[in-house]
C-alpha cells in the first residue's frame, strides 16, 4: 500500500495540505467518491468493481493496491458503458508480477455524479503482437471533452506494466483524449495487446488539467498529488512514469473525497518492481471543473 501523502510537491516545491472539497457543485451536481475492496488473500489475481449509486453516472475511476509494495500490477482498469451508453461502474483487476507469498488486496474508486449530458465511453485497442511496448490513444468524439479514462491489458497476465495514462489537457484547455502506454515488466514471448478507454461528456464549465511532477531520484517509492485549482473539483485524472521502462508499477491512483464529499485531489504512488538503479519520476494529472 502506498505511503500516506499529506504534503504535495510541485516541481520540487512545497505546496501544502489540501482542504476537503465541498459536496455538490453547480457544474457537476452530486459529485462524490465511493470505493469497493476485494478480499485480502495471496491469490495471484484479484478483482473488484466499484458501482455508482442508482441514478448516478461514472465520471472517472481510481485504484489502490494494498499490501503488495510493487509486486502487483494493475491489468484491468475498465469503466463499463459504451459509445452510446453512460458508464456507471469501474472494475479493477491486478496480477502478481512475480510469485508473491503475502496477502494483498485491490481497492477500486468510482467518481460519480448526477447524470452529465452526453456521457459515453470510447474504447481503442492496439495491435495484438509480442512487441515489448504497446501504445494506444482513445479520443473523444468531436465536441466532447475527457472526464476520465481507463485501460485493459489482454493476455499479458502480469507480464506488462501500464506506464502512462496521459490526458492531453493543459492548465487552460480541456483534455479531449488519453494516451496509454504499457511495457513488458519481464521478457515475455507471447502476444498481447492494450486497450485505452476514454470517458467523454459534453463540455463542462471551466474544465482544465493540473499537472504536478514528483522529485527525481532512484528511491524505491515515489508519490505525488495532482491538486485542482481553488474553486474547482476533481472529475478525473491520469498519471505518467518517466525513465521507468517497465521496472516501476503504479501502486496508487487515488482520488480523495468520499460518499458525501466531492474530490479535489488525485494521489499517485509507484514502487520499483525490481531494483532499477537509475533516477525516475512520476506525474499526477488532475482533470478539474468549476464548482
Amino acid at each position: 500500500m502506498g505511503a500516506p501523502a499529506l504534503v504535495f510537491v510541485l516541481a520540487g516545491a512545497f505546496v501544502g495540505v489540501v482542504a476537503p472539497a465541498s459536496p455538490a457543485s453547480a457544474a457537476v451536481p452530486g459529485l462524490m467518491r465511493i470505493s469497493a475492496t476485494s478480499t485480502l488473500t495471496s491469490n495471484n489475481f484479484q478483482s473488484v468493481t466499484a458501482v455508482c449509486p442508482v441514478g448516478k453516472v461514472l465520471l472517472s475511476g481510481g485504484y489502490e493496491i494494498v499490501g503488495a509494495s510493487g509486486e502487483v500490477t494493475v491489468d484491468d482498469f475498465r469503466p463499463n458503458g459504451g459509445p452510446t451508453t453512460a458508464p456507471t461502474a469501474v472494475t479493477v483487476g491486478a496480477y502478481e508480477v512475480d510469485e508473491y507469498p503475502d496477502a494483498w488486496m485491490v481497492q477500486a474508486f468510482a467518481v460519480c455524479a448526477d447524470p452529465v449530458a452526453g456521457l459515453v465511453r470510447v474504447a481503442t485497442s492496439s495491435t495484438y503482437d509480442s512487441f515489448d511496448v504497446h501504445e494506444v490513444t482513445a479520443s473523444c468524439p468531436t465536441g466532447k471533452v475527457l472526464t476520465g479514462s481507463g485501460f485493459e491489458l489482454q493476455e499479458a497476465i502480469g507480464n506488462a506494466v501500464v506506464d502512462d495514462v496521459r490526458p492531453n489537457g493543459t492548465s487552460v484547455t480541456a483534455p479531449t483524449r488519453v494516451d496509454v502506454q504499457a511495457y513488458e515488466a519481464d521478457p515475455f514471448t507471447g502476444p498481447w495487446s492494450l486497450t485505452a478507454y476514454a470517458i467523454c461528456a459534453n463540455p463542462l464549465p471551466g474544465l482544465v488539467q493540473a499537472t504536478v511532477t514528483s522529485t527525481v531520484s532512484s528511491d524505491d517509492y515515489r508519490t505525488v498529488a495532482g491538486v485542482c485549482p481553488i474553486g474547482k473539483v476533481l472529475v478525473g485524472g491520469g498519471f505518467e512514469l518517466r525513465n521507468a521502462f517497465g521496472s516501476v508499477v503504479m501502486d496508487d491512483f487515488t482520488p480523495n473525497g468520499g460518499p458525501a464529499t466531492g474530490p479535489t485531489v488525485v494521489i499517485v504512488g509507484a514502487y520499483e518492481e525490481d531494483p532499477l538503479g537509475t533516477d525516475w519520476y512520476l506525474r499526477s494529472h488532475a482533470i478539474c471543473a468549476t464548482m
